[in-house]
């Protein structure tokens, strides 16, 4: 059996998949995120550790699992985080997330000192990739800079305190915009701009390598195996796919956590700065992806539920369903968090447009969710013009659990919706098939299969057509109030 743990942004997620690749148990540990000013978005690694141990321990105590038999773990995480840690391996500051927007003119500058980084790495500095928030700490913090030892993704900082090595994998490295991505290793021209030097950095590992093993203590903390191996695993973005089956060239999937992230799988490194889409290594050797990041996904659903004062966001979706008659009157634009792709615009924000006296609850929430799916639609014809996307699009992450959500989805896409087994585990499930991988060698095709489909979701075609005339309008309310951000 296989341990995958995935660090999200608003929780930790553990699951435990035995041979024939079923989800034996599940659980989860929720995360909150401090904004002590504005732009900026912050969490602690000592949270993610104590999250990670109440999922872990919980799974321990699941009837039905022999716990001993776990014979590797995978790590998925939230991608472009930095974490700094001191010679002691003590963090030096809170980590400074994704969706944290304070360096957005560093990002600018490093755009203009390195004019071909978006070919190099992947996609331009935006202000949450790793590099510029380096640059940023330089001005803003350079004692605690000078004072770090090793520089690490979210994810990595969960391997360091259950192995001791200090190691990432490609997908990771590439999120922290400082890989060679073409070459799969450290740019140290990108390294050099940004002012470390290539030791504070970990091994840039493929994900199904074997970045270390289990430490005797913490092995018997947690009743495992000592020296199990721990597997360099993925961000989030590659341990999803790995998780839908989207590891050949042009499998499709969709992740909708608290961001969101539409990919696409391919064969060749295909940089397309120009669009602002991510083309990054993937969690498996020579394979890569494209990927459009946006910023805001099903923590916008949360954030609705928190304004309307509705605790059980599950009867408010049924509630928001069953008033369901054609495309809400309300309009949203879903920047809360800013934006990444198609804008690259930490100041943006999100909007509601159109309320009136007779504006319902279940209007704001369905105005929510479509415009999600709005800005799914939105980055979708940027990734069709480099290269073809399939007619069916898997979707997993927390968002998948509603099925009112993913009919609105496929007609905003005009897409047929796939939900597969362990859809709503995504990453979590994709690290779990890549602790498999480094454990037994296997080649990534018998594992990485496609999960059997649950559910197919097909548009329908008359709100296909009125959805495309509502993103026609969600653009232009983009650009009529960018001015005001």
């Amino acid at each position: 059996m296989y341990l995958g743990i995935d660090l999200g942004t608003s929780s930790v997620k553990a699951v435990v998949v035995d041979g024939a690749q079923r989800i034996l148990a599940a659980a989860a540990a929720p995360l909150s995120v401090s904004r002590p000013r504005a732009l900026w978005s912050e969490q602690s690694p000592g949270d993610w550790w104590a999250a990670v141990e109440l999922a872990v321990l919980e799974l321990r105590g699941t009837a039905g699992v022999a716990w001993s038999a776990i014979s590797a773990i995978g790590l998925s995480g939230q991608m472009h985080g930095l974490v700094l840690l001191d010679e002691a391996g003590l963090p030096l500051r809170p980590a400074i997330l994704h969706n944290d927007g304070r360096a957005f003119a560093e990002a600018e500058a490093l755009n203009r000192q390195l004019p071909d980084i978006g070919a190099i790495a992947g996609v331009p500095a935006m202000p949450g990739f790793a590099a510029p928030k380096l640059l940023w700490l330089a001005r803003h913090e350079p004692e605690v800079l000078a004072r770090a030892r090793h520089v690490l993704l979210p994810k990595d900082y969960v391997r360091f305190r259950l192995t001791g090595a200090f190691a990432t994998d490609m997908c990771d490295a590439s999120g922290a915009l400082l890989l060679d991505t073409g070459k799969r290793q450290w740019s140290p021209e990108i390294v050099r701009a940004c002012g470390i030097g290539m030791d504070v950095l970990p091994a840039a590992l493929e994900g199904n390598a074997v970045s270390g093993t289990l430490s005797k203590q913490r092995a018997a903390h947690w009743g495992l195996v000592p020296g199990i191996s721990v597997a360099a695993g993925a961000g989030d973005a590659a341990a999803g796919a790995v998780a839908s089956g989207a590891v050949n060239a042009g499998d499709a999937f969709i992740s909708l956590g608290t961001a969101t992230q539409y990919f696409v799988a391919r064969t060749e490194y295909r940089p397309a700065p120009q669009h602002l889409i991510h083309s990054f290594c993937h969690g498996l050797p020579n394979r890569w992806f494209q990927m459009a990041a946006l910023l805001n996904g099903a923590g916008a659903l949360a954030w609705a539920a928190g304004l309307l004062g509705k605790s059980d966001i599950g009867a408010l979706l049924a509630e928001t369903e069953r008033a369901f008659t054609g495309p809400s009157p309300v309009l949203f634009l879903p920047y809360l968090s800013g934006e990444r792709t198609p804008h690259n615009n930490p100041h943006a924000k999100g909007v509601l447009f159109g309320l009136t006296p007779s504006t319902t609850p279940e209007q704001v929430t369905q105005a929510v969710l479509e415009g999600v799916a709005l800005s799914l639609a939105d980055v979708q014809g940027s990734l069709e013009e480099t290269g073809a996307l399939p007619d069916r699009i898997a979707v997993n992450g927390g968002g998948s659990r509603s099925r009112f959500w993913m009919r609105i989805l496929a007609s905003a896409l005009n897409k047929t919706v796939l939900l597969q087994d362990g859809s709503e585990s995504g990453p979590a499930f994709g690290a779990a098939r890549l602790a498999r991988l480094a454990a037994t060698g296997e080649d990534p095709a018998a594992v990485c299969s496609k999960p059997r489909i649950t559910e197919e979701i097909a548009p329908d075609q008359a709100l296909a057509d009125a959805y495309g005339q509502r993103l026609t309008h969600f653009r232009a309310l983009y650009r009529a109030v960018v001015p005001l951000f």
